[in-house]
């Protein structure tokens, strides 16, 4: 399995530190607002490189963090008038009801920035024992020039950077480049006490000290959009590895960035959208394929048409499930024949090819493609005189890759043939009273569910679709 190293910036051979297991920390949202389509693209990408690492058979601890404590859910308190741990709760549990929405699994832990305080204000006084922090008035900043390792992830150079951080500049700093570890008590904001008085700790630290407690001193992945290289992902590297004394990462994930009708997505624009907006006109398990459609380093254009084509897709693999699984009660129990058996390795093949897609740095735009090979070939190659088997290990082979993609493929709300009948009878009563918009009303209706109906001179006939 080839992962592409943002540290290394090439494609690197996946070794785990321990052997079976992986360690995994993928920074979560800040809960200001509701999450939006950006913040989507991470959490489903990285929720599909841990379902394939299962898949594989690793034993994934996959730690994921709600930033409930920050400057803009102060902002957000003060302009509601409740308190930040109000707000940060609300979109919390917004924000997971989102995810849920997504499939995005549950992380093994979720912690949050409120709960960690004590371990954040162990790794500054860590920092400041070793000569990389140092306190001013209530402030302690990290040294980042101490840091000869500094810019290596981001590769930037030190020198030729301005202060890139959340935090301006400050006139007690030592150097322009030191950021914040710890900000003093402002009046009505949220604070905790600390060695260096009340206050609360900046944005980087928080990553750095889950990390450590949930996961040990070194991981295996750690990942992001690619906006957190810097200084968010570049800071975590600084203060970990100069705590430490080790290696933070082995490996840096980073998704690129999503754009609206090919423009960057922000407010002002008038193009920013929530997940919730998305879930008013797409299913989430739509926004989910469309997310994996492209290589995840690849930028993605998110519009109308391509949702909609998003959702043709989808609608192609799941009709194809639904098919073969009233096919493989019509289907032949016996063994296969010679045709069979060559187009069994035919779906072995795309199986293999499934799986190298994925191996090749996670490219599930090329995974996706093998699933819809698969389709292709069940659709010109099975019918109700084939082998049973053949049907069963198609169906359950497209259930199982789509699902290690965390896409569902099996409709839910299959009607049963007797609740069919019934409405054909009344669309029959409804007809000869020539109430033709119930007629019709019912026709629509049985074929969202899937069920096609044909006029014939005999009577009226139905088939699932």
């Amino acid at each position: 399995m080839k992962i592409y190293n943002t540290l290394s910036r090439r494609k690197e051979e996946f070794i785990p530190i321990e052997e079976g297991k992986v360690r995994m920390y993928v920074c979560g949202p800040t809960v200001y607002n509701y999450i939006h389509i950006g913040n989507a693209r991470p959490m489903i990408v990285f929720d599909t490189v841990r379902r394939y690492m299962e898949y594989k058979g690793y034993d994934v601890n996959y730690v994921s963090n709600f930033t409930d404590v920050d400057d803009k859910i102060i902002a957000k308190s003060i302009e509601e008038g409740v308190s930040a741990a109000e707000i940060a709760a609300r979109y919390t549990k917004a924000a997971q009801d989102d995810m849920e929405g997504m499939n995005v699994m549950p992380a093994t832990v979720h912690p949050k920035a409120t709960e960690e305080i004590g371990g954040m204000i162990e790794l500054i006084q860590t920092l400041i024992d070793k000569g990389f922090a140092y306190e001013k008035n209530g402030t302690v900043f990290y040294r980042t020039r101490k840091f000869k390792d500094y810019g290596k992830l981001s590769g930037k150079n030190l020198d030729d950077l301005e202060a890139g951080s959340r935090i301006a500049v400050d006139d007690e700093k030592e150097d322009a480049m030191d950021f914040v570890l710890w900000k003093p008590k402002k009046e009505g904001e949220p604070a905790w006490e600390s060695p260096w008085g009340d206050g609360r700790p900046g944005w980087h630290i928080e990553c750095s000290a889950m990390s450590n407690k949930y996961l040990g001193k070194t991981i295996d992945i750690h990942a992001g959009g690619e906006d957190l290289v810097f200084p968010h992902h570049e800071n975590e590297v600084a203060q970990s590895e100069a705590a430490n004394g080790v290696e933070f990462s082995r490996y840096w994930m980073h998704n690129a960035f999503l754009n609206i009708n090919n423009h960057k997505m922000s407010k002002s624009a008038g193009n920013f959208f929530t997940v919730k907006d998305i879930a008013k006109k797409y299913p989430l398990q739509v926004l989910r394929f469309f997310m994996l459609s492209a290589h995840y380093r690849s930028p993605l254009n998110f519009s109308d048409d391509l949702m909609e084509s998003a959702a043709k897709s989808l609608e192609r693999i799941c009709t194809a499930v639904f098919n073969l699984t009233h096919l493989a009660s019509a289907a032949k129990d016996r063994d296969y024949d010679d045709g069979e058996k060559e187009y069994m390795e035919k779906i072995g093949a795309l199986k293999d090819k499934f799986e190298a897609a994925m191996e090749d740095d996670f490219n599930t735009a090329d995974a996706i493609a093998a699933i819809f090979e698969i389709v292709k070939l069940a659709n010109s190659e099975l019918s109700a005189e084939s082998a049973r088997h053949a049907v069963e290990e198609t169906r359950i082979l497209i259930i199982e890759l789509c699902g290690i993609l965390g896409i569902i493929c099996e409709k839910d709300d299959e009607m049963p043939d007797e609740d069919i009948i019934k409405l054909i009878e009344e669309r029959t009563n409804a007809k000869k009273e020539r109430n033709f918009a119930r007629a019709d009303e019912i026709r629509e209706e049985l074929l969202a569910k899937g069920i096609q109906l044909e006029d014939t001179r005999e009577g009226v006939r139905w088939k699932r679709v």
